[in-house]
C-alpha cells in the first residue's frame, strides 16, 4: 500500500521519480528503493513520521515499539510551543533548591550561553541539526571544559522537556563532548612555599601592613597543612578544633562541602604548631573563625611577583598538602579521604599519582629485582 509520495526533480528534469512506502503492518512502512523501514503514528490529529534507520524486520520492529511508548509520552498541550530558554527557566527552578549557590550560577551560564542558538524555535520542534550548529559556532571559540558544562546542560534541559511530553527524544544525545586535556598542575616546591609565606610576613612599607601580612600568611599555611579548599578553610571556627584529638571538624559552614559531607581530618604537626600559636595569641571564644580574612589572593598574587614565581593560588596549596603527604608515605586512598573525595581514590591517583621528578627517581632506588 502506498501512504506517501515525493517528487524528486532536478535542475532542467523532464520527468519526476515516485518515493513509493508499502504498508508492512500497522503504523510499519517500507521505501520501496531502499528497503529501509519507516514509521508512522497518528495522535490527537497529529502525524509523527519517522525513519527506523533499519532494513532488519526484527530491528525495525523494536524501534517502532520504542516510537510508540515516544509518541503516547507526548502531551499535546501548548507548552510544546515554548522555547529552549523558557523550560530551561523551568528546570533549574525545579533543581535549583539542591544545588549550591554556585553551581546555579554556572548553569545559568550555560543557559544564557546556548539559549540564542535555539531562538525562534518551539521545544518540540528543535532537531540535531540546531544542537549541532551550537557545537560548530561556539565549540571554535571556547575550551572543551566550557563547551562540556554547557552541554551538559543542553542535555537536562532536553531530557527534562522529554519528561514533560514536549518532546519525543532528546536531540542532543548522540552529540560527542570535545576531550577535555587538563593542564599539568603547578605545585609550590617546599623551598618555595617557605619563601612565599615569609614574602607575605613582610612589610611593605605602609602603617599596619605587616599586621594585615600575617593574616594572609596564616591562611595560606592553614590551607597547605590541612588540604581544605578555600572556603572550607575560612569555615572553620574553633569550636570544631580539638587539640586533645589532634583533630578538625571540617563542615564548609553556610556552603557547606563540596559533596555535602562534613569530615574529619587528623592535624598534621605544622597544623597543630600553627593553631595552638593562633590560640594562643587570640584566646578566641568558640564561635570564632581561625582565620580572620576570607582571601588572601591579593598578598599571595603580590609575593609570587616579586619572588617572580608562578601565579598560585589557593588551591595550589591544597594540591601542595597531597602531595606532600603522598611523598611522605601516607597511601593516596587516605590522602583521598583527608581531602574529601568520594571516590577512594581514583581523582587523586590522576591527580597526583605522578609526584614530582626527584621523588620518582628517589623512588625507584628503593626497587630491587
Amino acid at each position: 500500500m502506498l501512504f506517501g509520495m515525493q517528487n524528486s526533480t532536478g535542475e532542467g528534469a523532464k520527468s519526476s521519480r515516485k518515493v513509493v512506502f508499502h504498508r508492512v503492518a500497522e503504523n510499519l512502512y517500507r521505501l520501496e528503493s531502499s528497503g529501509g523501514y519507516y514509521a508512522l503514528l497518528k495522535r490527537s490529529d497529529k502525524q509523527f513520521r519517522r525513519s527506523l534507520k533499519t532494513k532488519d524486520r526484527k530491528l525495525a520492529d523494536r524501534r517502532l515499539a520504542e516510537m510508540r511508548d515516544q509518541v503516547s509520552n507526548l502531551k499535546i498541550t501548548a507548552d510544546a510551543n515554548l522555547g529552549f530558554k523558557d523550560i530551561a527557566a523551568r528546570w533549574i527552578a525545579t533543581t535549583s533548591h539542591a544545588l549550591k549557590a554556585n553551581t546555579v550560577k554556572r548553569r545559568e551560564t550555560c543557559i544564557a550561553n546556548v539559549a540564542p542558538f535555539f531562538a525562534g524555535i518551539a521545544i518540540r520542534n528543535i532537531q540535531a541539526h540546531h544542537c549541532e550548529r551550537w557545537l560548530t559556532e561556539r565549540g571554535v571559540k571556547k575550551a572543551p571544559q566550557t563547551m562540556a558544562h554547557e552541554l551538559n546542560v543542553m542535555r537536562n534541559v532536553l531530557d527534562y522537556a522529554v519528561q514533560l511530553g514536549l518532546m519525543m527524544t532528546n536531540p542532543a544525545k548522540d552529540i560527542k563532548r570535545r576531550r577535555v586535556v587538563n593542564a599539568p598542575v603547578v605545585i609550590p616546591t617546599r623551598d618555595q612555599f617557605k619563601n612565599l609565606v615569609a614574602a607575605i610576613r613582610e612589610s611593605d612599607g605602609r602603617p599596619g601592613s605587616q599586621l594585615k601580612a600575617k593574616d594572609g600568611a596564616d591562611l595560606v599555611e592553614l590551607l597547605a597543612y590541612s588540604g581544605c579548599r578555600i572556603h572550607e578553610a575560612v569555615s572553620i571556627r574553633w569550636a570544631e578544633v580539638n587539640f586533645n584529638k589532634r583533630t578538625v571538624r571540617v563542615t564548609g559552614g553556610d556552603q557547606g562541602t563540596k559533596n555535602h559531607e562534613e569530615r574529619t581530618i587528623p592535624m598534621t604537626e605544622a597544623l597543630y604548631v600553627l593553631l595552638m600559636r593562633l590560640h594562643d595569641e587570640r584566646k578566641p571564644k568558640p564561635e570564632d573563625f581561625v582565620s580572620l580574612i576570607d582571601s588572601a589572593k591579593k598578598c599571595l598574587q603580590t609575593a609570587c611577583r616579586r619572588l617572580e614565581y608562578p601565579q598560585f593560588t589557593h588551591h595550589d596549596f591544597r594540591h601542595f598538602f597531597a602531595t606532600t603527604c603522598i611523598e611522605a608515605g601516607v597511601d593516596i586512598p587516605t590522602v583521598s579521604r583527608w581531602l574529601g573525595h568520594k571516590d577512594g581514590g581514583s581523582l587523586a591517583m590522576k591527580v597526583y599519582g605522578h609526584l614530582r621528578l626527584d621523588h620518582s627517581f628517589d623512588a625507584v632506588l628503593k626497587v630491587i629485582f
